[in-house]
C-alpha cells in the first residue's frame, strides 16, 4: 500500500509541474530524478547521463525524423490543392456525396503526414470553404474533418507509433502493419455513418451534385494523386515484404518525396528550408521526450513502482477486459489534457508490466492506445483538432466537439471492435514472418 502512495505522490507532482507549464521532457526527467533520489539507492547524475545516451543512440529513432521530412516536403506541395479534384469525380454518386472527401482526403493524408493536426489543417483549408459553398451541413463537415484527421495518428508510417516503438521496444515495422486494417476499419465507420445520415436527412445534402464521369474521366481528374499513392503503396509494402526496415523504406521515401515536389513545380529554396526546420523542430521535441521518458521507465524500474502496481491490479482480480475499461476511461481522462505522444510516453513505463501481466499482446496493445488516444484529439478541452479546425473555420469550439460527437463514438466503437476481434489488428503483422 506504501507503493501506491508513493505512486499517487509522484502523479500529483508531475501533474503540478505540466500545471506549472514545464516542458514535458522536463516534467518526465523531474520526476525521475525525485524517485530515484527519495526512494531508491542509485546515484541520480550516473543513471542520468546512461539512461539519456541509450536513448538517443537508438537505431529506431532514425526513421522519425525521416517520415517527419516526407510528410513536410508532402505538406507544401500541391497535392492539397489537387486532392478535392481528384477525389470528388468519386463519390459524387454515394450517398452523402462530397463529405466522403474529407474522410478519404484525410486517409491518404494520414499516410502522409503521421499528424492528426497536419492532416486536419490541410484537408480542412481546402474543404471547408468549398463544402460550405455547396450548402452542406456545416456540423457534418466539421464532424467528418474532426474525426477522420484523428487518422494521422493510426495510418501508417505514423509518428506516434514509431514513439511507442521505441518507448516499449516493439518491432516499428509490425505496428505499422498492424495499424493498416484498423485504420481501414475506422473509415469504413465514419464513411457509413455519413451515408446512414445522409439517407435519413436528405435534404442536408445538396441536389446536383452527381456528376456524370466516365472512368477514364475519372483516373484523368486522379492523376496527380497516382503517384503519392504508389509513394505511400511502396513505403509500407517494403516494409510488410521485408525488403526494407521503416528507415530505410523512409529513406526512400524522403528522396521520392523531393522529386514529387520538384516535378509538380512546388519544390523551392523556401520550401526545401521550411521543411527542414519544420521536421528539426518536431523531431527535436518529440526526441527530448522520449529521451525524458526512458529515464522515468529506468528510475520507474529502480525503485519497483511498475512491479508493485502490476501485483496491486492483479490482487484486484480484474478480468483483461474490465482492465480495458478502466485503462480506456483513464486515457480518455489524460488526453483531455495532453497531447498524444505525452500520454505515450508518460503512461508505457507504468502501465505496461500490467498489460503484459494480464496476458494482453504488446503489439495490440499498441494499436488499441493510439486509437483511444485519437479520441482525446476531439474531446475538449486540449483536442488538438478542435482547435486547428476553430481556426480554420471561426466556429465555437463547443459547436465544433458537438459536432466531432458522432465520431468520438465511432472510434469507441472501433476500440471495441479490435478488442472482440483483435485479429482486425494481429492478421497482418501474423503473416509478415511468411
Amino acid at each position: 500500500m506504501e507503493m501506491i502512495w508513493i505512486s499517487v505522490l509522484l502523479l500529483c507532482l508531475l501533474l503540478a509541474f505540466l500545471g506549472a507549464g514545464l516542458w514535458v521532457a522536463f516534467s518526465l526527467t523531474a520526476i525521475g530524478c525525485v524517485s530515484l533520489y527519495f526512494f531508491s539507492g542509485i546515484p541520480v547524475g550516473s543513471s542520468l547521463s546512461t539512461a539519456f545516451y541509450s536513448a538517443s543512440v537508438s537505431w529506431d529513432l532514425a526513421a522519425l525524423p525521416m517520415f517527419i521530412w516526407m510528410g513536410e516536403v508532402l505538406f507544401r506541395s500541391r497535392l492539397s490543392e489537387e486532392m478535392f479534384r481528384g477525389i470528388s469525380p468519386w463519390v459524387g454518386k454515394v450517398p452523402g456525396r462530397l463529405l466522403h472527401t474529407n474522410i478519404l482526403g484525410c486517409g491518404i493524408f494520414a499516410a502522409i503526414s503521421g499528424s492528426s493536426a497536419a492532416t486536419a489543417a490541410t484537408i480542412g483549408k481546402m474543404s471547408i470553404p468549398e463544402l460550405s459553398q455547396r450548402g452542406y451541413n456545416k456540423n457534418q463537415i466539421l464532424g467528418t474533418l474532426a474525426g477522420s484527421a484523428t487518422l494521422g495518428l493510426l495510418i501508417p508510417p505514423s509518428i506516434i507509433l514509431i514513439v511507442y516503438g521505441v518507448a516499449t521496444e516493439q518491432s516499428i515495422a509490425r505496428l505499422f502493419v498492424a495499424g493498416i486494417l484498423p485504420g481501414l476499419l475506422l473509415m469504413c465507420l465514419f464513411a457509413g455513418y455519413v451515408m446512414v445520415w445522409s439517407l435519413l436527412n436528405p435534404s442536408e445534402v445538396p441536389a446536383g451534385e452527381a456528376e456524370s464521369f466516365s472512368f477514364t474521366a475519372k483516373i484523368r481528374r486522379s492523376r496527380p494523386l497516382i503517384p503519392v499513392m504508389l509513394l505511400i503503396v511502396g513505403v509500407i509494402g517494403s516494409i510488410y515484404a521485408g525488403l526494407a526496415s521503416p528507415t530505410e523504406s523512409a529513406a526512400i521515401g524522403v528522396a521520392l518525396a523531393h522529386l514529387l515536389s520538384w516535378k509538380s513545380g512546388s519544390m523551392s529554396r523556401h520550401t526545401f528550408v521550411a521543411g527542414l526546420m519544420g521536421t528539426v523542430r518536431t523531431s527535436s521535441m518529440i526526441a527530448f521526450i522520449l529521451v525524458g521518458a526512458h529515464f522515468l521507465t529506468n528510475a520507474m524500474g529502480f525503485t519497483g513502482l511498475p512491479r508493485e502496481l502490476a501485483s496491486w491490479i492483479n490482487t484486484l482480480g480484474l478480468s483483461p477486459y474490465m482492465l480495458l475499461v478502466a485503462l480506456t476511461l483513464f486515457f480518455i481522462l489524460l488526453g483531455c489534457f495532453l497531447d498524444g505522444i505525452s500520454v505515450v510516453v508518460l503512461t508505457t513505463s507504468v502501465i505496461l508490466p500490467m498489460v503484459q501481466s494480464a496476458g494482453i499482446d504488446p503489439l495490440w496493445f499498441g494499436i488499441y492506445l493510439v486509437i483511444v488516444v485519437e479520441m482525446s484529439q476531439i474531446t475538449p478541452p486540449v483536442g488538438f483538432n478542435l482547435f486547428v479546425i476553430q481556426g480554420l473555420s471561426g466556429e465555437n469550439i463547443l459547436r465544433i466537439a458537438w459536432a466531432a460527437l458522432p465520431y468520438f463514438l465511432l472510434i469507441l466503437s472501433g476500440v471495441v471492435l479490435i478488442t472482440v476481434f483483435p485479429e482486425i489488428v494481429t492478421y497482418l503483422p501474423g503473416k509478415m514472418g511468411r
